[in-house]
């Protein structure tokens, strides 16, 4: 009864990431030339690894990943499925805050090499115009991973507070 809660839960979560990623929901920018978006799916991915463990945040993460695969860069579903592991493997030792931080800095390497091969060989790009295109990925990556960090903590509180588990 509790695998199929959990892969219940990891279903909704996955699904709640996706949504979370449409431009609707998502509050759009721009810098100079750089035109971006801010959306949470990180916050389903994160209460996914964090509350169903790490191979449902694994899971979550690549299913979870897929509009964002499809619509901006194919290799993200990669970095999401890292993101949902190790946020559910740090989970187990800190708080859900540090979890989604550490986790973030987990998925960083793959961010910066996938998106570095995406921005030069197949966007046809300089390496300083990808450069340049990337540190503005990684801060607007950076501020949407601390603001659901601090997110998932406070809403950790209460499903914990509540007694729910899908472990």
């Amino acid at each position: 009864m509790k695998q199929a809660k959990t892969v219940a839960f990891a279903a909704l979560m996955a699904a709640l990431a996706n949504v979370m990623s449409f431009p609707p929901l998502a509050i759009p920018f721009q810098i100079g030339e750089f035109m971006s978006s801010v959306h949470f799916f990180q916050l389903a991915i994160f209460l996914c690894g964090i509350l169903a463990g790490r191979w449902a945040g694994l899971v979550g993460g690549m299913v979870g990943g897929l509009y964002m695969s499809v619509t901006k860069i194919p290799f993200a579903v990669g970095g999401i499925a890292i993101l949902g592991f190790s946020v559910g493997l740090f989970a187990k030792k800190v708080r859900p805050v540090f979890a989604g931080l550490l986790a973030w800095l987990v998925q960083v390497p793959y961010v910066l090499a996938t998106d570095y091969v995406w921005f030069t060989l197949f966007a046809g790009n300089s390496s300083a115009v990808a450069w340049a295109i990337i540190t503005l990925i990684m801060i607007n990556l950076t501020l949407q991973a601390v603001i659901c960090a601090i997110l998932v903590d406070v809403i950790i509180h209460y499903v914990k507070r509540a007694g729910i588990s899908f472990q």
